[in-house]
């Protein structure tokens, strides 16, 4: 005799967008998990084909409201490459200082607003803050002063608008660095604190063996230069993307998955980027990992909140260290020539590796646009997460195998805006 059961979440929680999960569980034994996509494209590849190569920066910071300088910075560095310009110096400098307040933001939002929720049996941060409105403060703290490095570079906080294609419209006055430099310092202790409120929380045993893939830079902890590297030996330039990963179209979903050519799906984000950079965190974030019990590697996603709140902190010192060594450049951009080409460059988003390809030709008008986002790339190592994950879990109450399943999701702060949306979870048992 069999049973069927149906669980449906209009929409999960603390996550951008919409979707579903379908889980089947036939005899006691979970049998498939589709992780359904069926958000209507964007367009965005499309909306560049035509524009000035110029344009890109401005449109694809649209993509992405919480980690637009990821594709600001992805599409410069790309454009560049094709132009065969190199920025350096202070600019470079600048540039880092921008990511730095990304991270800063967009790991603070997650951690206290979209994922501490869950270990806390909470619902929102409104619950939250109704408990504990001395840690609310505190994440909304941390995430003004990202924002207030985004508004002072990019112009603006949301959708920066002061990067173009090599470098900057305009550079900041110095003393508005130096009232930086003190709202970051109150920033970094905030980051400490909330490492020591994160290693507090209930993590499930839940270990998964992941192909890591992150770029890696041999002086710094990667944020928009380096080699692409994996955990099982791929390295290579930006440009040899396309020759080893591959988007595939799968039928219960609208978005696409990418995959190893010859092996598979793999992980990227914060645990990706630690377990092969780990050695070039700053001094405090990485005396930090120590304390907060970290090995060099770490393979359980739920405990990617922990890893977060450690690159906040290197964000903040980093953010600290380019301050302090800081020399104003000559001009805010350095000329780019334009010529016919195709261009490569890769980021490292909040979420995780982030990649774009232009053509361009020779008037600058881009023929080809693709752009592989984060959550692009994880879509399938969720699936296989939640199907691990389910296994010794189907004696579980509904709601709670919801609930769980859920947080699994969350484990990856998908930027669905990017690229998928997510909505209902639907469990059948026979």
């Amino acid at each position: 005799m069999s049973e069927r059961r149906t669980i449906k979440v209009d929409y999960l929680a603390r996550v951008e967008g919409e979707g579903a999960l379908d889980v089947l569980i036939e005899n006691g034994i979970v049998q498939d998990v589709k992780l359904k996509i069926f958000e209507p494209p964007r367009f965005f590849e499309a909306f560049l084909r035509g524009r000035s190569y110029s344009e890109a920066p401005d449109i694809t910071a649209r993509i992405c409201g919480i980690c637009p300088v990821a594709y600001q910075m992805s599409a410069v560095h790309a454009m560049e490459d094709a132009c065969g310009v190199r920025v350096d110096g202070p600019l470079r400098a600048l540039r880092r200082l921008l990511y730095c307040g990304e991270w800063i933001e967009s790991h603070a939002l997650h951690v206290y607003m979209l994922h501490a929720p869950d270990f806390l049996g909470r619902h929102s941060v409104v619950e939250l803050a109704k408990d504990h409105p001395e840690v609310v403060e505190r994440g909304l703290r941390l995430k003004k002063a990202g924002n207030a490095i985004v508004a002072l570079l990019g112009g603006r906080e949301i959708h920066p608008i002061n990067v173009r294609v090599g470098g900057f419209y305009k550079i900041p006055p110095s003393d508005e660095f130096d009232a930086l430099a003190r709202q970051l310092e109150i920033a970094l202790e905030d980051a400490h604190a909330t490492l020591s409120w994160v290693t507090t929380f209930d993590f499930p045993d839940f270990e998964v063996d992941y192909e890591f893939v992150a770029l890696r830079h041999p002086d710094e902890y990667p944020f928009n230069e380096g080699r692409i590297v994996s955990s099982h030996g791929v390295d290579i330039a930006a440009q040899d993307y396309h020759e080893h990963f591959e988007e595939v179209h799968v039928e219960h979903s609208t978005a696409l998955h990418c995959r190893l050519k010859d092996r598979g799906f793999y992980h990227v984000g914060p645990l990706a980027r630690y377990a092969l950079n780990s050695d070039k965190l700053s001094p405090g974030a990485k005396q930090a990992a120590t304390r907060a019990g970290l090995d060099h590697v770490c393979t359980n996603p739920f405990r990617s909140i922990v890893v977060r709140a450690v690159e906040t902190i290197h964000a903040c010192e980093e953010a600290l260290r380019v301050l302090a060594n800081l020399e104003r450049p000559d001009r805010p951009y350095v000329d780019v020539p334009v010529r016919a080409a195709t261009g490569y460059g890769a980021t490292e988003a909040p979420r995780g590796l982030l990649h774009h390809t232009y053509r361009i030709g020779a008037d600058g008008s881009i023929e080809s646009a693709r752009i592989i986002p984060p959550t692009s790339q994880n879509q399938a190592t969720i699936e296989d997460d939640l199907r691990r994950f389910v296994a010794p879990r189907i004696a579980l109450p509904d709601d709670q195998l919801q609930w769980q399943c859920e947080q699994a999701v969350r484990n990856y702060d998908p930027c669905i805006s990017c690229s998928t949306h997510f909505l209902k979870l639907n469990v059948v048992r026979r």
